[in-house]
């Protein structure tokens, strides 16, 4: 595995690469990344990873400073998936000077994280696109634990005409069906049991809409009750339709296929966050 730091030594490495499949990441990997780096090799001749902690999609009251950085195990892993590339920018090759160009994403971006997180898609699509335009991928795996940033990168890159093929990869998950993610780390032993809950109560909302209830903001407060008891304090339980993650019908004129329920809490001081398709797999992303 190649490692780049720098524009002219990712360009270098990919100079006859054939067709590029990109994951790009911050790192801390674990199975869910190795798993989209598995995807990206199906569908490139030269899969490229990418470990950069994003300091535009921080918040100032949140982790940037503790976010795991685990750069010898990540390069291990990556290795052993095969990976052909790996690009570690540091933050003075990413914004070389202050980032006064930001994209500006669409209104999605505002609700669900973007309400709870102001600015974070801000940040995470101006990443994204630099981290495009630096690799220039012919396709690029993203996974679906962050369904709203999945639909909101899909989306730019159909508005900029970029010619890259968005690949969604299903949510890994532990046996008691906590979703893989990097701040699992920060959860103790006694909320790391407590944890699949959230994913207990999306899937809880699934079911009695799979079984005829279209009730959804009973449904919605319901779920948030029930976290609310257990000791989470819960940024937001929703129920979306899954092609543009807006609000569903009230009457119910949705099909149960295109639904999908989300939900954000804190856990301690650890925020988690997943998604379930009302019947799994049949929503299109």
């Amino acid at each position: 595995m190649e490692i780049a730091t720098t524009a002219a030594e990712l360009h270098n490495f990919l100079a006859d690469a054939g067709t590029v499949a990109f994951v790009p990441t911050m790192g801390n990997l674990h199975q869910g990344h190795l798993q989209l780096m598995r995807i990206a090799r199906e569908h490139g001749d030269t899969v490229v990873a990418s470990v950069f902690v994003n300091r535009l999609q921080f918040g100032p009251n949140e982790d940037f400073d503790r976010y795991p950085r685990t750069f010898e195990a990540d390069c291990e892993g990556l290795r052993r998936e095969g990976v052909d590339v790996l690009f570690v920018p540091q933050e003075q090759e990413m914004y070389p000077t202050p980032q006064v160009y930001r994209v500006t994403p669409p209104p999605l971006a505002e609700e669900l994280e973007g309400a709870s997180r102001p600015g974070f898609f801000h940040g995470v699509c101006t990443v994204v696109l630099k981290l495009f335009s630096l690799v220039q991928p012919d396709v690029a795996v993203f996974g679906k634990k962050d369904r709203q940033q999945l639909k909101i990168v899909r989306g730019m890159v159909q508005q900029f005409n970029m010619p890259i093929r968005i690949i969604p990869a299903e949510t890994v998950r532990a046996d008691d069906g906590l979703a893989l993610a990097s701040r699992n780390s920060y959860l103790s032993p006694e909320e790391r049991l407590e944890a699949p809950r959230l994913y207990r109560t999306l899937s809880w909302v699934a079911d009695e809409i799979l079984g005829g209830r279209h009730d959804y903001a009973n449904l919605e407060a319901a779920a948030r009750a029930d976290l609310s008891r257990h000791g989470w304090k819960v940024d937001y339980i929703a129920i979306r339709h899954g092609l543009a993650l807006r609000i569903p019908h009230p009457e119910g004129y949705d099909h149960p296929n295109l639904l999908i329920v989300l939900g954000a809490a804190m856990l301690g001081s650890t925020r988690l966050i997943d998604n379930v398709d009302v019947v799994q797999g049949a929503s299109e992303d």
